[in-house]
C-alpha cells in the first residue's frame, strides 16, 4: 500500500495522472498540415489499448468508438465541404491533437523514377521554388519502404506546407499537376507521394490482386522463409512488396484520384502490362472503395536514339499498352511523346507533363468541358493505294507542328508487313497515308519506335497524338514472361 501511494505522489509532482497512459496512436498519414478529402466520408482511424473508449472531433463534429480487441479502432466523420483550417482532437486515455487541417482534393501521385524526380533537378528548378507559395497546397511523402506483408503504418513521413523551402525536394510532376489543379479549382490540394525509381507495376499490386494474373500466380504462392526474405534482393524482386509498404498504409485515407508515371521498367514485358495494368487500377479502386475513382496516367516519353527505318520497339508496344488501359471507365492518359529526351530517361520537362495529367484531371474527374487529349487514332478505310485514318480527340482540329506543314512519323506497309517511311497530309479531320514503295497498303504505325523524335501531329490546342498502329501484328514482346 505505501509503495502505491509512493507511485501516485510521484505522479503528482511531475503533474501527471496515473490514469491516464500514452495508449492512442494515431498512422503517420495523420498530422499537421494536412488535407482531408472533401465531400465524402473522412475515415480516421488508429489502435489503443483493447475496449479503449476514442473520441475524435473535427469543426462541430464529434464521434465516439471503442477499440476492438486487437486495439484497433475507427470512425467515419460526415463529409466536409472544403476550406479550412481547422483543429482535430483524438480523445482516449490520452489526447492527440492536428492542426492547420484544410478539406480539399487528396491526389495520390505514385510510380517510378520520372514520378520521383524532384523539382530541384527539373526544368528551371530556382524559379520555381522562389515562385512556390501555395500555403493552401499540402506535400507528403511516403518514405521507400519495402514489406513482405502488408503493413499497418508507414515507416516516417509528415505533411509540408508548399512553400520555396518545401518544394524543391519534392516530386516535380505532383507538384506541377497540383499546382495547376488548385489554380483552376481555388480547392486546397493534398499531394501524396509514393513513388520508388526503378520499379515495375506488379510490386505496386496487393498479393491478392497479382495472384489473379496467370503470369504470378505460381510465384504468389510460394513459401516464405522464416526469416521472411522476401524482398532481399530489392523491390523489384517479388511482387506486392511495395505494395504492401507504401500503399497499404494509406488506403484507408480518403483521396480523390491517383496519377501515375510508370511503364519503363515493364518495357520487356510491354504485352503483358495489358493485363498487368488494367489489374492494378482496378486493385487500388477496391482498395480505395471507389469503383471509378478516377485514374490518370503519364505515356511513356520519347527516349534513345531516334531510328533511321521503321522498325519494332519494347517501347511503343508499352505506350500501346497504356492507351489501352483508357477503355476502363474514369481514366487518362498524358501523352509524352514529345518532351522526351534522346539520352537522357528523366526529361527535365516536368511542367508540361503535370499540366496535361492535370487537364485529364479537369475532365475525367471534374467534368470540365475541355479539350484534355490530342488526336487518338479510331479507325481507317484503305482507298486504293492510300490509307485515310480517323481521330477522337481532334479539337479544334488537326495540325502539323512543322514550319513548312509537313506530317512526320508515319509508317506503311502492304501484306508482307514490312514498313516504309510514308507520305503523309491533314484532310479535314483525317490523315491520308501513302508511298510509293508500297502499293495495296493494309497497315500504317504511327510514333511507332523508342524515340519518333520527329512524330509532329497534334490538335489545335497544342497537344500531341499518341502514337499508334492500325495492325494487330506479334510484337517483339508477346509472350514474354
Amino acid at each position: 500500500m505505501r509503495s502505491k501511494r509512493c507511485f501516485i505522489i510521484i505522479f503528482v509532482l511531475l503533474g501527471l495522472s496515473p490514469a491516464i497512459s500514452a495508449n492512442i496512436r494515431m498512422p503517420l498519414i495523420f498530422g499537421d498540415n494536412m488535407v482531408l478529402q472533401r465531400d465524402a466520408g473522412i475515415r480516421i482511424w488508429g489502435w489503443g489499448d483493447p475496449d479503449e473508449r476514442v473520441a475524435v472531433m473535427l469543426g462541430d463534429q464529434k464521434q465516439e468508438t471503442r477499440t476492438d480487441r486487437d486495439g484497433r479502432w475507427e470512425v467515419s466523420l460526415h463529409p466536409m465541404k472544403a476550406g479550412g483550417p481547422f483543429q482535430m482532437r483524438v480523445q482516449g486515455k490520452n489526447s492527440i491533437e492536428f492542426s492547420n487541417i484544410l478539406i480539399g482534393d487528396v491526389w495520390l501521385c505514385s510510380g517510378q523514377s520520372n514520378m520521383e524526380w524532384p523539382v530541384s533537378r527539373s526544368a528551371d528548378p530556382d524559379n520555381e521554388a522562389r515562385l512556390a507559395n501555395y500555403p493552401e497546397i499540402r506535400l507528403f511523402t511516403v518514405p521507400r519502404t519495402m514489406d513482405a506483408a502488408p503493413a499497418d503504418d508507414l515507416s516516417g513521413g509528415e505533411w509540408l506546407v508548399c512553400a520555396p523551402e518545401s518544394v524543391p525536394s519534392f516530386s516535380a510532376v505532383a507538384y506541377y499537376f497540383g499546382r495547376h489543379i488548385h489554380t483552376e479549382t481555388g480547392v486546397p490540394v493534398g499531394l501524396l507521394h509514393s513513388s520508388w525509381g526503378g520499379t515495375v507495376a506488379e510490386t505496386w499490386i496487393s498479393g491478392e490482386s497479382i495472384a489473379s494474373v496467370d503470369d504470378f500466380r505460381e510465384i504468389m504462392t510460394e513459401a516464405v522463409s522464416p526469416t521472411g526474405d522476401r524482398g532481399a534482393g530489392g523491390p523489384n524482386s517479388f511482387p506486392s512488396l511495395l505494395y504492401n509498404g507504401m500503399i497499404n498504409p494509406i488506403a484507408s485515407f480518403a483521396i480523390m484520384g491517383v496519377i501515375w508515371y510508370q511503364g519503363e521498367s515493364n518495357s520487356g514485358r510491354a504485352h503483358q502490362y495489358r493485363e498487368i495494368f488494367p489489374v492494378l487500377i482496378r486493385d487500388w479502386r477496391k482498395q480505395w472503395r471507389q469503383e471509378n475513382m478516377p485514374f490518370l496516367f503519364v505515356q511513356l516519353a520519347n527516349f534513345m536514339a531516334p531510328a533511321n527505318e521503321p522498325s519494332e520497339s519494347g517501347w511503343a508496344e508499352l505506350r500501346e499498352a497504356q492507351a489501352m488501359a483508357l477503355a476502363l471507365p474514369a481514366t487518362g492518359m498524358a501523352v509524352a511523346i514529345d518532351i522526351g529526351e534522346a539520352d537522357d530517361i528523366h526529361p527535365l520537362n516536368k511542367q508540361d507533363v503535370g499540366k496535361r495529367l492535370a487537364l485529364s484531371a479537369l475532365k475525367v474527374a471534374y467534368g470540365r468541358d475541355i479539350v484534355h487529349s490530342g488526336p487518338v487514332y479510331s479507325s481507317m478505310s484503305i482507298e486504293g493505294d492510300i490509307i485515310r485514318l480517323d481521330f477522337a480527340s481532334v479539337g479544334g482540329g488537326l495540325t502539323a507542328m512543322d514550319r513548312y506543314g509537313y506530317l512526320k512519323g508515319f509508317a506503311i506497309a502492304g501484306e508482307d508487313r514490312k514498313f516504309h517511311w510514308a507520305q503523309a497530309f491533314i484532310e479535314g479531320d483525317q490523315v491520308v497515308v501513302y508511298s510509293n514503295r508500297v502499293k495495296n497498303p493494309v497497315a500504317v504505325r504511327y510514333g511507332w519506335a523508342n524515340n519518333p523524335d520527329d512524330a509532329n501531329l497534334y490538335n489545335a490546342e497544342g497537344l500531341p497524338a499518341s502514337p499508334f498502329r492500325t495492325d494487330e501484328w506479334p510484337g517483339i514482346t508477346h509472350g514474354v514472361k
